[in-house]
């Protein structure tokens, strides 16, 4: 088949676009062609017979930045003005997939959160109004919904909330729905009687990933640890639903000047920087200045060189670390696990909602699980015994890696996608 593929922005570390490049592998395993209409390509030239670009379609374009702007952060009392950007560039947008999805004769469409999200409103509103159009199947790959995000996408504007209401997700006759997580099934379901696919975030565990090797090995060293110092490794953004400040205190707790935590994230994360300076002020007050590492400078999503200086990829992150740390209290997946599973890495993690129990945990995976971020006495002593006992620590990374690679692995994505697609080839204009 002709799969097409519509997103905001393709080819960086955002948990979508990753995922994106994942489903794209799988349907091109499967044998099909896969192209992409998006409005950001990170990091790459495009490939002209398979990549197109729309620059209205990106979160940073002037059309979707004002229009995000006026709708619900700034707004400035001129409300037929926003309404007819909104509609505008909705039109533009709209015409421009019609164009694109004829031209590539796709048959089948997929929109990577965009339909479920009000992160552009122009952007959701030009893929309904193409659907609308084209009239073929379309796969809404919804990663998240607008109320799970607080008053973030709640509007001054009456108008503007019944647009979001109206239009995301995305419920029309030819619109079938790929969710990450238990709880967004059930959630279609009560709300608007829509069913849905459950497909897990992957990994491809048939890749090298965490171990080390001659060009990982100098790591510790080039990030300036000492040779008995080890790694509790923190692989996530800095952002305040990660929990970092849990992470922080746990090497506090240990009692140990060779435990050191390494967080990857880079605190251009953090809007405003209140959080990264609550952690500068956390570290400081139990003085650990020397124990924890902000180390985003040469820990990168990809190994590469930067001006010459070396530079590593998370792979290398996870096969020098004891543990990761992993204390969320909010994810809609949880990428982060997965990627220590398919490292060997023990996990200390903190039962985050609404997914890791229902969706992760339950299956049986060996961790240390927290409970609101309670580092408790027998925790305490079940992390130190992971950490220090090199048998158990390589079992439980072994047992994990198993487990993982039957419950989230490209395998198991082949299998949602086809389901999918035998859903989208059923259905009759």
């Amino acid at each position: 088949m002709r799969i097409g593929i519509l997103i905001g922005r393709i080819g960086g570390v955002d948990g979508v676009a990753l995922e994106t490049e994942k489903w794209i592998k799988v349907f091109r395993k499967m044998g099909h062609e896969v192209f992409t209409l998006s409005g950001q390509f990170e990091e790459r030239k495009l490939d002209p017979n398979f990549e197109s670009l729309v620059p209205e379609m990106s979160f940073f374009s002037p059309e979707g930045f004002w229009g995000q702007k006026k709708a619900f952060h700034f707004p400035d009392n001129n409300l037929p003005e926003l309404l007819e950007h909104i509609h505008f560039y909705a039109d533009l947008i709209g015409d421009k997939i019609v164009n694109w999805a004829r031209e590539k004769k796709i048959e089948v469409l997929v929109s990577e959160n965009a339909s479920a999200l009000p992160a552009h409103l122009e952007m959701g509103l030009g893929i309904k109004k193409a659907i609308s159009i084209l009239g073929i199947p379309t796969i809404t790959h919804d990663h998240d919904f607008y109320w799970e995000r607080g008053d973030r996408y709640l509007s001054p504007y009456p108008e503007v909330n019944k647009i979001v209401a109206d239009n995301f997700p995305l419920r029309l006759p030819n619109v079938f729905h790929a969710v990450i997580n238990t709880y967004g099934k059930d959630t279609l379901i009560e709300r608007f009687n829509r069913d849905s696919i459950v497909v897990p975030n992957v990994m491809n565990f048939d890749l090298p990933f965490g171990e080390v090797n001659d060009t990982n090995i100098n790591l510790k060293r080039n990030i300036g640890l000492q040779k008995e110092d080890y790694i509790l490794a923190q692989v996530t953004r800095i952002v305040r639903r990660k929990g970092i400040e849990t992470a922080i205190r746990l090497i506090h707790m240990l009692e140990d000047s060779r435990a050191k935590l390494v967080i990857t994230g880079n605190h251009s994360d953090d809007e405003g920087n209140m959080y990264y300076n609550e952690l500068i002020d956390l570290i400081h007050e139990l003085k650990l200045e020397g124990q924890v590492m902000f180390s985003s400078h040469i820990i990168k999503n990809n190994r590469r060189q930067i001006e010459g200086s070396k530079a590593y990829s998370l792979s290398d992150a996870y096969a020098h670390a004891k543990a990761s740390t992993y204390f969320s209290t909010y994810e809609g997946f949880g990428n982060a696990f997965i990627e220590s599973v398919l490292g060997k890495c023990p996990i200390f993690v903190n039962n985050y909602k609404p997914v890791y129990w229902p969706d992760i945990g339950s299956k049986g995976f060996k961790t240390v699980m927290l409970e609101n971020n309670e580092i408790t006495n027998q925790a305490l002593t079940e992390m130190k015994e992971i950490i220090h006992n090199e048998k158990l620590n390589r079992e439980i990374g072994e047992y994990n890696y198993e487990l993982g690679k039957k419950y989230f692995s490209f395998s198991t994505l082949e299998e949602k996608l086809t389901e999918l697609l035998d859903i989208a080839k059923r259905y009759k204009q």
